[in-house]
């Protein structure tokens, strides 16, 4: 493969890689070209679906074990890809926790900050100091509608993303100049297993469908496009960028 989407050659780190929207984005990385390092807390080191998909395409591939929850656990990933040349971040690692907002536990709320936030921040840190000094790379944060919208029993995912996307902007901000894009995905209703208790319940997944112009929930392939168009050098000149993969939900 040749040409702005060809990512021959590239090192690409993907956390929350074991299912999902992050095995499609790794897959899809990989068919690209890149070789990939997927990170979960579940992940076997030895056998995997996305490790066996990523060297079906004959890319190199490494599976790396964190609690995202375990600051300590997060700290030492980010001393261990330290060290790496690191050409691509996917942050994709995440949790939510649904409950009403006067009964929602603080313990998921500090649960969902520290998964969806602040180890992210942490790891971006830590990769991203050698991408400066490189003076390329290309982080990618998984954003949500709830970026935009409040979204419903969910205060923590909803806090969470928003500051994703304030985030995103922030470090656009300050390594632009220094060659390190960094932008975000916004997927939309995805069929995953954090959507599952909305699309079991019949009277909200119609309510979803009947906004979602293009008639169906995503598919976690979905986003596999957007993933290597932002990592690619066709996007060299998009920085700070939120891009939503949503079926046109956000248009409505």
């Amino acid at each position: 493969m040749t040409g702005p989407f060809d990512l021959t050659g590239r090192l690409a780190v993907v956390t929350g890689a074991s299912r999902g929207i992050g095995r499609a984005i790794a897959v899809s990385l990989a068919e690209a070209g890149a070789d990939i390092v997927a990170v979960s807390a579940t992940i076997d080191p030895l056998h995997s679906e996305v490790g066996d998909a990523v060297t079906a395409y004959g890319r190199g591939f490494e599976a790396l074990a964190c609690d995202f929850a375990d600051r300590a656990a997060v700290d030492a990933l980010g001393a261990q890809l330290a060290s790496r040349e690191v050409d691509i971040l996917v942050n994709n690692a995440g949790v939510i926790r649904r409950a009403p907002a006067a009964e929602h536990p603080r313990g998921w709320w500090d649960e969902v900050i520290q998964v969806d936030l602040s180890s992210q921040f942490a790891l971006t840190q830590s990769v991203g100091i050698g991408m400066l000094q490189r003076g390329r790379g290309k982080i990618i944060f998984t954003a949500s509608l709830l970026t935009f919208q409040g979204g419903i029993t969910v205060p923590g995912y909803a806090a969470a993303k928003s500051a994703i996307g304030g985030l995103t902007r922030a470090l656009s901000n300050e390594w632009a100049a220094h060659g390190v894009n960094v932008n975000a995905i916004a997927p939309g209703y995805i069929a995953t297993d954090n959507t599952e208790a909305l699309r079991d319940d019949a009277d909200r997944s119609r309510a979803i469908l009947e906004r979602i112009p293009a008639g169906r929930w995503g598919r976690a392939a979905d986003l596999g496009g957007a993933a290597v168009f932002l990592a690619s050098p066709a996007s060299d000149y998009v920085s700070g960028a939120i891009l939503p993969v949503d079926g046109g939900w956000l248009g409505r």
